[in-house]
This record gives structure tokens, C-alpha cells and sequence, in this order.
């Protein structure tokens, strides 16, 4: 008989699975393919993409392992094993990698890029608006995918010596 604990470590991993492989594809495919064009190009891209991943599958995928991640730590808090540290950091690292960053630093980058009124703007402002949002998204952007990898490594690691 599955238990409860068992059910939400594997949504947990697939779940936190699903993130990890967004956060790689955009940084590998996404932000690179689209780097390539104009600034306009970029920009406008970048605007529809931000307001189309607002959705619900994005947020199960997203705030799904957050509390996936801290119902796990509270499940196994009595075993204070190898595998709950595991579970630990992994949550932590969910938590301060990708969500905070994501809202501490993604979101306002994309509310900035959001505001801008991109069919009366100069070339200039254009290419200002890119220089103050590409690079910083993109390295933040990083840090996240980076977390929510390491994330889901270990909880699938804890999860197998179990």
C-alpha cells in the first residue's frame, strides 16, 4: 500500500523533474534562439512569453514542489537520517534557488520589461531596455536552473537510499 509519504516524494520528484528540465530548455533553447534577434525582436518575444507562461500547469509545476519539497522535510522529520538532510537541503535550495530568486529578482526584471510601451519606443530605448533586462535575467535565470537541478538530484538520491 502506497503512503502518504511515498506519494508525495515521487510527485515531488516528477514535479521538481518538470522545473528543473523548463529552467534547462529556457536557458539552453529559449533565451539563446531568441538572443539572436533584434532588440525589438528580443524584447517583444520575451514580453509574450512572459505573459503566456502565467498559467495553471506553470504554477502546479512551479509552486508544486515548494510544497511537495516542505511536506516531504515534515513527513520524515521524526528519521533525522542521511535522507532527511537530503530532503532538507533540497528543499532549501527549491525554495531560497529558485522561488526566491524568482520573485526577488525575475519578476521584477519582467515587470520592468512588461511596463515598457515597445511600439513607441526609440532604438535607443530599446537597446537600453535590453541591456537593463537580458543579462541579469539570464544570469539569475542560471542560478535557478542550477538550484532546481541540484534539487532534484537530491531528492531523487535521498529517495533511493531510503
Amino acid at each position: 500500500m502506497l503512503q502518504l509519504t511515498n506519494i508525495n516524494l515521487a510527485v515531488t520528484i516528477v514535479l521538481t523533474g518538470l522545473t528543473a528540465g523548463l529552467c534547462f530548455t529556457w536557458g539552453n533553447a529559449v533565451t539563446p534562439g531568441i538572443g539572436q534577434l533584434s532588440d525589438k525582436g528580443f524584447l517583444e518575444a520575451f514580453q509574450q512569453m512572459n505573459r503566456s507562461i502565467i498559467n495553471p500547469s506553470f504554477a502546479l509545476v512551479f509552486f508544486g514542489p515548494l510544497f511537495g519539497h516542505l511536506l516531504n522535510v515534515y513527513l520524515q522529520r521524526s528519521t533525522l537520517d542521511l535522507s532527511f538532510w537530503l530532503f532538507t537541503l533540497a528543499a532549501l535550495l527549491y525554495l531560497g534557488g529558485l522561488v526566491c530568486i524568482t520573485i526577488f529578482k525575475n519578476i521584477p526584471l519582467n515587470e520592468i520589461l512588461d511596463a515598457a510601451d515597445l511600439t513607441t519606443a526609440t532604438v535607443a530605448e530599446l537597446q537600453d531596455l535590453r541591456k537593463t533586462f537580458e543579462k541579469p535575467w539570464n544570469m539569475w535565470h542560471n542560478l535557478r536552473t542550477l538550484s532546481s537541478t541540484a534539487a532534484f538530484l537530491l531528492t531523487v538520491l535521498g529517495a533511493l537510499i531510503k
